[in-house]
């Protein structure tokens, strides 16, 4: 048995991020940049108005000005040329006519007959969004390792870049083992129970950026369960199991791992989580969860979660840390460390938590909810008052 900060060792030597592809625009929303973008060209590419005005000469004083025939348009060359005494209504986004170096708005302007009057001088520069003064040519964009959302697509649209090279989405085949197991849409027979990992997990993949395959439940029988892994493995880049990893005699999960390829670890220091096998089968990873379904999920949290992120090459892994005050005595394991699902509240300048009851690892209710794991050291149990970790599972990571 290994602590779990080995134990997520282990799993990072053998990680990485997937192999980079070519994709389009519209498909690019949540995957992570695998290269460097650079601007091939200024953006904007010429002067433009920011108001709706009058292109002027800014050291002119002239009044009133005499309108030039023409207004500039966005998307238009300007025909006008500006000079003391003149005067070009121009559009916002549209190009700045030659001879101008100032916009002055409409609410600052009086036309009448061909004429124009400013209320207040123009300096250099207002109104005007120079050459380049969003991007400039050689500008590096975007770095590899950059997550993509909207603004970033848009910045690749903007320099012209319609593919680009990211990392792809992890493919996460899941599957739950146990002859005890029906369907969720079945009623159980006499000594069933419907399987909730398999769908809990599949949206805890989601989540995480995986794309998940659900390969339904695998009775307990050995060359079923063989031909399921190597199945999945064939289709995925991940196996998810749940169930079957403990010392049982049809926990059969582990040994056939062992048998397929290499069991980097079967057992972590943790509660709950105990029963956890880590294997690599072929170029595949592939983790066995607890069948209990919070056993399932805690262990998906703190090592299935930020693998797929690596593999989607994600460079921050880890949820947000902080310290709060227990509001209640808790009693960790006396051996191993205690992840105990919590609700971080907020008073003044403090921060208390509270758990969500009963901690047994087969209570899925125990999970909704929470919004954090406490990290508690084994020990004897601690006081109301006493100061913990908690992760905040809820939110995005920030290392």
């Amino acid at each position: 048995m290994i602590e779990p900060q080995e134990a997520w060792r282990r799993i990072a030597e053998q990680v990485t991020a997937l192999e980079p592809v070519e994709m389009k625009l519209a498909e690019l929303e949540g995957h992570v940049l695998a290269e460097e973008v650079v601007a091939e060209e200024d953006v904007p590419p010429f002067p433009a108005s920011r108001v709706d005005g009058w292109a002027v000469l800014a050291e002119d004083d002239s009044t009133p000005r005499r309108v030039l025939p023409g207004a500039g348009t966005a998307g238009r060359v300007p025909v006008a040329q500006v000079s003391p005494g003149t005067a070009a209504r121009v559009m916002t986004g549209a190009p700045l006519p030659a001879g101008a170096d100032a916009v002055v708005m409409v609410e600052d302007s009086a036309e009448q007959e061909g004429w124009v009057r400013f209320s207040r001088p123009a300096r250099p520069g207002d109104g005007v969004r120079p050459a380049g003064s969003d991007l400039a040519a050689g500008q590096v964009v975007l770095a590899a390792g950059t997550p993509l959302g909207p603004a970033e697509i848009g910045l690749l649209a903007a320099v012209g870049r319609t593919t680009v090279r990211v990392h792809p989405r992890p493919r996460v085949a899941i599957f739950s083992t146990g002859d005890e197991l029906v369907e969720p849409g079945e009623r159980p027979g006499p000594g069933q129970i419907r399987d909730s990992n398999r769908y809990a997990l599949a949206a805890a993949v989601r989540r995480a950026g995986g794309e998940p395959l659900l390969l339904g439940i695998a009775p307990d029988d050995r060359a079923g369960q063989r031909a399921l892994i190597l199945h999945a493995l064939e289709q995925a880049d991940v196996l998810v199991t749940s169930g079957g990893v403990s010392m049982g005699s049809r926990d059969l999960i582990g040994p056939l791992l062992a048998e397929l390829g290499t069991v980097h670890f079967d057992r972590v220091r943790q509660k709950p989580g105990k029963p956890f096998t880590f294997a690599t089968v072929q170029a595949g990873f592939c983790f066995g969860l607890p069948g209990n379904p919070v056993s399932s999920l805690v262990a998906f949290e703190l090592y299935v979660r930020p693998a797929l992120r690596r593999m989607a090459g994600h460079r921050l892994l880890w949820r947000p840390e902080i310290e709060v005050c227990l509001r209640h005595p808790v009693t960790p394991d006396p051996v191993r460390v205690t992840f105990q699902r919590a609700v971080v509240e907020r008073e003044g300048e403090r921060q208390w938590v509270r758990t969500t009851g009963s901690q047994a690892s087969s209570r899925l209710l125990s999970m909704a909810g929470a919004d954090a794991l406490l990290r508690l050291p084994a020990g004897p149990t601690l006081t109301a008052g006493t100061t913990v970790t908690a992760i905040l599972i809820n939110q995005p990571e920030d290392h």
